[in-house]
């Protein structure tokens, strides 16, 4: 069960746009992350890759500070919003709750909840 210090750090990690590094240091090696009902990605290593990819084909990526959090025991839930800003300068947001099941202090399931309609919006 993670530690509101723990939860904590890895929101700061991820607001200062540390997202790779974030699943290096805060998710299990067999963890897996979903998108809404997509099949679920598996493997720190292979959430590692396709997040640099994702970051690479953008200009910039920013991650709203203090987005609200719940711990309940070894789930979590985190209210994020991103701005993803596309190499054309268009900037785009996300808002998503972000489902997790920590494994002590590491992350070992993770699902995104979002709107598809209104995801990814120009802002």
């Amino acid at each position: 069960m993670p530690d509101r210090k723990r939860v904590e750090a890895f929101i700061a990690a991820v607001v200062g746009g540390e997202h790779v590094q974030a699943i290096a240091d805060y998710y299990h090696e067999d963890a897996s992350m979903q998108e809404n009902l997509q099949e679920p990605r598996r493997g720190r290593a292979l959430l590692m890759e396709q997040e640099a990819k994702t970051l690479k084909r953008l200009k910039r990526m920013h991650t709203h500070a203090d987005p609200p959090f719940a711990i309940d025991g070894d789930n979590v839930a985190i209210n994020w919003t991103f701005d993803a800003t596309a190499p054309d300068g268009v900037t785009r947001r996300l808002v998503e709750v972000a489902f997790q099941k920590w494994k002590g202090d590491r992350i070992i399931e993770e699902r995104f909840y979002y709107d598809t309609a209104s995801a990814w919006r120009t802002v």
